[in-house]
Protein backbone atom coordinates (compact mmCIF):
# COMPACT_ATOMS: atom_id res chain seq x y z
CA UNK A 1 0.00 0.00 0.00
CA UNK A 2 2.78 2.45 0.94
CA UNK A 3 4.82 1.71 -2.17
CA UNK A 4 1.75 1.91 -4.38
CA UNK A 5 0.86 5.31 -2.97
CA UNK A 6 4.39 6.62 -3.50
CA UNK A 7 4.57 5.26 -7.05
CA UNK A 8 1.22 6.87 -7.82
CA UNK A 9 2.63 10.25 -6.74
CA UNK A 10 5.65 9.81 -9.01
CA UNK A 11 3.45 8.83 -11.94
CA UNK A 12 1.12 11.81 -11.52
CA UNK A 13 3.94 14.31 -11.10
CA UNK A 14 5.89 12.90 -14.07
CA UNK A 15 2.77 13.34 -16.17
CA UNK A 16 2.36 16.90 -14.90
CA UNK A 17 5.92 17.78 -15.90
CA UNK A 18 5.51 16.19 -19.34
CA UNK A 19 2.38 18.24 -19.96
CA UNK A 20 4.29 21.48 -19.30
CA UNK A 21 5.87 21.19 -22.75
CA UNK A 22 2.71 22.60 -24.31
CA UNK A 23 3.14 25.76 -22.24
CA UNK A 24 6.65 26.47 -23.54
CA UNK A 25 4.94 28.71 -26.07
CA UNK A 26 5.04 32.26 -27.42
CA UNK A 27 4.24 33.60 -23.95
CA UNK A 28 7.29 31.84 -22.56
CA UNK A 29 9.48 33.35 -25.30
CA UNK A 30 7.98 36.80 -24.62
CA UNK A 31 8.78 36.42 -20.92
CA UNK A 32 12.41 35.64 -21.73
CA UNK A 33 12.61 38.56 -24.16
CA UNK A 34 11.19 40.86 -21.48
CA UNK A 35 13.66 39.70 -18.83
CA UNK A 36 16.85 39.66 -20.92
CA UNK A 37 17.24 43.46 -21.31
CA UNK A 38 15.94 44.20 -17.79
CA UNK A 39 18.19 46.75 -16.04
CA UNK A 40 16.82 45.94 -12.59
CA UNK A 41 16.00 42.70 -10.84
CA UNK A 42 13.36 40.01 -11.09
CA UNK A 43 11.27 40.27 -7.94
CA UNK A 44 9.68 36.88 -7.28
CA UNK A 45 6.52 36.94 -5.18
CA UNK A 46 4.29 34.13 -3.93
CA UNK A 47 2.26 33.11 -0.87
CA UNK A 48 2.29 29.80 1.00
CA UNK A 49 3.65 26.86 -0.97
CA UNK A 50 4.01 29.09 -4.04
CA UNK A 51 6.19 31.30 -1.88
CA UNK A 52 8.48 28.40 -0.97
CA UNK A 53 8.81 27.56 -4.66
CA UNK A 54 9.35 31.25 -5.40
CA UNK A 55 12.34 31.30 -3.04
CA UNK A 56 13.92 28.49 -5.06
CA UNK A 57 13.15 30.11 -8.41
CA UNK A 58 14.65 33.44 -7.33
CA UNK A 59 17.77 31.65 -6.06
CA UNK A 60 18.16 29.74 -9.33
CA UNK A 61 17.71 32.90 -11.40
CA UNK A 62 20.25 34.80 -9.30
CA UNK A 63 22.88 32.07 -9.55
CA UNK A 64 22.52 31.69 -13.31
CA UNK A 65 22.96 35.28 -14.44
CA UNK A 66 19.54 36.85 -13.84
CA UNK A 67 19.60 39.09 -10.74
CA UNK A 68 16.58 38.22 -8.60
CA UNK A 69 15.30 38.05 -5.04
CA UNK A 70 12.16 36.97 -3.25
CA UNK A 71 9.62 39.40 -1.80
CA UNK A 72 6.95 38.08 0.56
CA UNK A 73 3.56 39.46 -0.58
CA UNK A 74 2.21 39.94 2.94
CA UNK A 75 5.29 41.91 3.97
CA UNK A 76 5.14 43.80 0.68
CA UNK A 77 1.67 45.03 1.67
CA UNK A 78 3.21 46.50 4.81
CA UNK A 79 6.26 48.32 3.49
CA UNK A 80 8.48 45.82 1.69
CA UNK A 81 7.03 46.88 -1.66
CA UNK A 82 9.66 49.60 -1.41
CA UNK A 83 12.08 46.92 -2.62
CA UNK A 84 10.49 47.23 -6.06
CA UNK A 85 11.80 49.84 -8.52
CA UNK A 86 10.62 50.90 -11.94
CA UNK A 87 13.51 49.03 -13.53
CA UNK A 88 12.39 45.70 -12.06
CA UNK A 89 10.02 42.98 -13.22
CA UNK A 90 7.55 41.29 -10.88
CA UNK A 91 7.26 37.50 -11.23
CA UNK A 92 4.03 36.69 -9.36
CA UNK A 93 3.25 33.06 -8.58
CA UNK A 94 -0.26 31.87 -7.71
CA UNK A 95 -1.72 28.57 -8.82
CA UNK A 96 -5.29 29.89 -8.62
CA UNK A 97 -4.40 33.40 -9.72
CA UNK A 98 -6.64 34.71 -6.95
CA UNK A 99 -4.24 34.99 -4.00
CA UNK A 100 -5.48 38.05 -2.09
CA UNK A 101 -2.06 39.22 -0.89
CA UNK A 102 -0.78 39.26 -4.47
CA UNK A 103 -3.84 40.92 -5.95
CA UNK A 104 -3.54 43.73 -3.39
CA UNK A 105 -0.15 44.63 -4.89
CA UNK A 106 -1.33 44.92 -8.49
CA UNK A 107 -2.67 48.54 -8.41
CA UNK A 108 0.59 49.92 -7.00
CA UNK A 109 2.76 47.78 -9.30
CA UNK A 110 0.74 48.89 -12.32
CA UNK A 111 0.96 52.53 -11.25
CA UNK A 112 4.75 52.19 -11.05
CA UNK A 113 4.80 50.82 -14.61
CA UNK A 114 6.53 47.61 -13.50
CA UNK A 115 5.86 44.68 -15.88
CA UNK A 116 4.18 41.64 -14.33
CA UNK A 117 4.89 38.06 -15.38
CA UNK A 118 2.42 35.69 -13.75
CA UNK A 119 2.66 31.96 -13.20
CA UNK A 120 -0.88 30.64 -12.80
CA UNK A 121 -2.93 27.63 -13.82
CA UNK A 122 -5.70 29.92 -15.06
CA UNK A 123 -4.94 32.66 -17.59
CA UNK A 124 -8.47 34.01 -17.05
CA UNK A 125 -7.91 34.52 -13.33
CA UNK A 126 -7.58 38.02 -11.92
CA UNK A 127 -3.78 37.79 -11.76
CA UNK A 128 -3.63 36.20 -15.21
CA UNK A 129 -5.68 39.02 -16.73
CA UNK A 130 -3.74 41.84 -15.10
CA UNK A 131 -0.33 40.33 -15.88
CA UNK A 132 1.55 41.45 -18.98
CA UNK A 133 2.49 37.83 -19.61
CA UNK A 134 1.03 34.66 -18.09
CA UNK A 135 3.03 31.44 -17.94
CA UNK A 136 0.58 28.59 -17.60
CA UNK A 137 1.40 25.93 -15.00
CA UNK A 138 -1.87 24.01 -15.15
CA UNK A 139 -1.85 20.35 -14.08
CA UNK A 140 -4.54 17.69 -14.46
CA UNK A 141 -4.55 16.70 -10.80
CA UNK A 142 -2.66 17.05 -7.57
CA UNK A 143 -0.70 14.00 -6.45
CA UNK A 144 -2.30 14.29 -3.02
CA UNK A 145 -4.94 11.55 -2.74
CA UNK A 146 -7.33 14.13 -1.27
CA UNK A 147 -6.70 16.47 -4.19
CA UNK A 148 -6.00 19.27 -1.72
CA UNK A 149 -2.30 19.59 -0.84
CA UNK A 150 -0.24 21.41 -3.49
CA UNK A 151 1.96 18.66 -4.96
CA UNK A 152 1.87 18.34 -8.74
CA UNK A 153 1.15 22.05 -9.07
CA UNK A 154 4.17 23.10 -7.02
CA UNK A 155 6.38 20.66 -8.91
CA UNK A 156 5.15 22.10 -12.22
CA UNK A 157 5.82 25.63 -10.96
CA UNK A 158 9.35 24.70 -9.90
CA UNK A 159 10.09 23.08 -13.26
CA UNK A 160 8.71 26.07 -15.16
CA UNK A 161 10.99 28.27 -13.08
CA UNK A 162 13.97 26.09 -13.91
CA UNK A 163 13.04 26.18 -17.60
CA UNK A 164 12.90 29.98 -17.47
CA UNK A 165 16.25 30.29 -15.66
CA UNK A 166 18.11 27.92 -17.99
CA UNK A 167 16.60 29.42 -21.13
CA UNK A 168 17.83 32.83 -19.95
CA UNK A 169 21.23 31.33 -19.05
CA UNK A 170 21.64 29.94 -22.56
CA UNK A 171 20.41 33.16 -24.20
CA UNK A 172 22.98 35.18 -22.22
CA UNK A 173 25.85 32.86 -23.11
CA UNK A 174 26.41 32.38 -19.39
CA UNK A 175 29.62 30.40 -18.75
CA UNK A 176 30.93 28.17 -15.98
CA UNK A 177 33.29 30.98 -14.98
CA UNK A 178 30.31 33.34 -14.64
CA UNK A 179 28.62 30.69 -12.53
CA UNK A 180 31.69 30.48 -10.27
CA UNK A 181 31.45 34.18 -9.46
CA UNK A 182 28.21 33.60 -7.57
CA UNK A 183 29.41 30.31 -5.98
CA UNK A 184 32.75 31.17 -4.35
CA UNK A 185 32.23 29.02 -1.27
CA UNK A 186 32.63 25.30 -0.67
CA UNK A 187 33.69 22.61 -3.09
CA UNK A 188 31.58 24.02 -5.91
CA UNK A 189 33.37 27.35 -5.82
CA UNK A 190 36.75 25.68 -5.51
CA UNK A 191 36.04 23.42 -8.46
CA UNK A 192 34.94 26.27 -10.69
CA UNK A 193 37.53 28.88 -9.73
CA UNK A 194 40.72 26.81 -9.93
CA UNK A 195 42.63 27.41 -13.12
CA UNK A 196 44.82 24.86 -14.82
CA UNK A 197 48.00 26.82 -14.06
CA UNK A 198 47.22 26.40 -10.35
CA UNK A 199 47.28 22.59 -10.40
CA UNK A 200 49.49 21.56 -13.32
CA UNK A 201 53.04 20.26 -12.87
CA UNK A 202 55.74 22.55 -14.25
CA UNK A 203 59.40 22.93 -15.17
CA UNK A 204 61.59 20.04 -13.94
CA UNK A 205 58.57 17.84 -13.28
CA UNK A 206 57.64 17.77 -16.98
CA UNK A 207 58.30 14.46 -18.77
CA UNK A 208 59.95 15.79 -21.95
CA UNK A 209 62.12 13.90 -24.44
CA UNK A 210 63.56 14.50 -27.91
CA UNK A 211 62.54 12.70 -31.09
CA UNK A 212 65.71 10.63 -31.62
CA UNK A 213 65.61 9.09 -28.15
CA UNK A 214 64.77 5.40 -28.06
CA UNK A 215 61.71 3.88 -26.45
CA UNK A 216 63.67 2.50 -23.49
CA UNK A 217 64.90 5.97 -22.55
CA UNK A 218 61.42 7.40 -22.88
CA UNK A 219 59.94 4.69 -20.65
CA UNK A 220 62.41 5.64 -17.94
CA UNK A 221 61.28 9.27 -18.15
CA UNK A 222 57.61 8.27 -17.99
CA UNK A 223 58.33 6.13 -14.93
CA UNK A 224 60.32 8.87 -13.18
CA UNK A 225 57.81 11.67 -13.77
CA UNK A 226 54.78 9.49 -13.02
CA UNK A 227 52.29 11.26 -15.29
CA UNK A 228 51.62 8.33 -17.58
CA UNK A 229 53.05 10.10 -20.64
CA UNK A 230 56.03 11.86 -22.18
CA UNK A 231 56.07 14.86 -24.50
CA UNK A 232 58.28 14.83 -27.57
CA UNK A 233 59.80 18.24 -28.36
CA UNK A 234 61.84 19.63 -31.25
CA UNK A 235 65.11 21.58 -31.06
CA UNK A 236 63.18 24.77 -30.33
CA UNK A 237 61.24 23.22 -27.45
CA UNK A 238 57.93 22.99 -29.31
CA UNK A 239 55.68 19.99 -28.70
CA UNK A 240 55.75 17.55 -31.61
CA UNK A 241 53.71 14.75 -30.09
CA UNK A 242 53.21 12.57 -27.05
CA UNK A 243 53.70 8.98 -26.01
CA UNK A 244 51.44 7.51 -23.32
CA UNK A 245 50.98 4.29 -21.39
CA UNK A 246 48.22 3.46 -23.84
CA UNK A 247 50.59 3.95 -26.79
CA UNK A 248 53.04 1.56 -25.12
CA UNK A 249 50.47 -1.21 -24.90
CA UNK A 250 49.68 -0.77 -28.58
CA UNK A 251 53.26 -0.80 -29.85
CA UNK A 252 54.25 -3.81 -27.76
CA UNK A 253 51.73 -5.85 -29.75
CA UNK A 254 54.01 -5.28 -32.75
CA UNK A 255 57.03 -6.80 -30.94
CA UNK A 256 59.27 -3.77 -31.48
CA UNK A 257 62.79 -3.40 -30.09
CA UNK A 258 62.65 -0.82 -27.29
CA UNK A 259 66.41 -0.21 -27.65
CA UNK A 260 66.30 0.59 -31.36
CA UNK A 261 62.90 2.20 -31.91
CA UNK A 262 63.00 6.01 -31.95
CA UNK A 263 60.14 7.71 -30.13
CA UNK A 264 59.52 10.09 -33.06
CA UNK A 265 58.53 7.08 -35.16
CA UNK A 266 55.82 5.85 -32.81
CA UNK A 267 54.59 8.98 -30.99
CA UNK A 268 51.06 10.33 -31.34
CA UNK A 269 50.91 13.51 -33.43
CA UNK A 270 48.45 16.40 -33.05
CA UNK A 271 47.79 15.62 -29.42
CA UNK A 272 45.13 17.43 -27.41
CA UNK A 273 46.63 20.33 -25.42
CA UNK A 274 45.32 22.99 -23.07
CA UNK A 275 46.12 26.59 -22.14
CA UNK A 276 47.19 27.57 -18.60
CA UNK A 277 44.39 30.11 -18.18
CA UNK A 278 41.67 27.49 -18.75
CA UNK A 279 39.54 26.46 -15.78
CA UNK A 280 40.55 23.08 -14.38
CA UNK A 281 36.90 21.97 -14.59
CA UNK A 282 36.90 22.92 -18.27
CA UNK A 283 40.02 20.81 -18.87
CA UNK A 284 38.39 17.87 -17.10
CA UNK A 285 35.49 18.09 -19.55
CA UNK A 286 37.95 18.25 -22.45
CA UNK A 287 39.76 15.13 -21.25
CA UNK A 288 36.54 13.22 -20.71
CA UNK A 289 35.30 14.22 -24.16
CA UNK A 290 38.43 12.87 -25.86
CA UNK A 291 38.76 9.90 -23.46
CA UNK A 292 42.28 10.78 -22.38
CA UNK A 293 43.78 10.73 -18.89
CA UNK A 294 46.57 13.28 -19.31
CA UNK A 295 47.66 16.16 -21.52
CA UNK A 296 50.23 18.91 -21.89
CA UNK A 297 49.70 22.61 -21.33
CA UNK A 298 51.34 24.80 -23.98
CA UNK A 299 52.17 28.47 -24.43
CA UNK A 300 51.23 30.52 -27.53
CA UNK A 301 54.36 29.20 -29.30
CA UNK A 302 53.39 25.58 -28.78
CA UNK A 303 56.01 24.95 -26.09
CA UNK A 304 54.97 22.73 -23.17
CA UNK A 305 54.91 24.70 -19.90
CA UNK A 306 52.86 22.27 -17.83
CA UNK A 307 51.11 18.92 -17.70
CA UNK A 308 48.04 17.54 -15.99
CA UNK A 309 46.42 14.15 -15.44
CA UNK A 310 43.33 12.79 -13.76
CA UNK A 311 45.18 12.06 -10.53
CA UNK A 312 46.19 15.71 -10.15
CA UNK A 313 42.64 16.85 -10.85
CA UNK A 314 41.39 14.41 -8.22
CA UNK A 315 43.88 15.72 -5.65
CA UNK A 316 42.76 19.29 -6.40
CA UNK A 317 39.11 18.36 -5.72
CA UNK A 318 38.03 18.94 -9.34
CA UNK A 319 36.73 15.40 -9.73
Amino acid sequence: MIKQSALRVLEIEQRAIAQLAQYIDDAFVEACQLILPCKGKIIVCGMGKSGHIGHKISATLASTGTPAFFMHPAEANHGDLGMLTQQDILLAISNSGETAELLALIPVVKRMGVPIIAMTSNPQSTLGKYADINLCIKVEQEACSLGLAPTSSTTATLVMGDALAVALLDARGFTSEDFALSHPGGSLGRKLFIKLEDVMVKEQSLPLVSGPQNLREVLLVISQKALGMAGVIDDNGRLLGIFTDGDLRRVLDHKIDIHQTRIQDIMTLNSITAKPEMLAAEVLTLMQKHKISSLFVTDPNGKPIGAINMQLLLQAGII
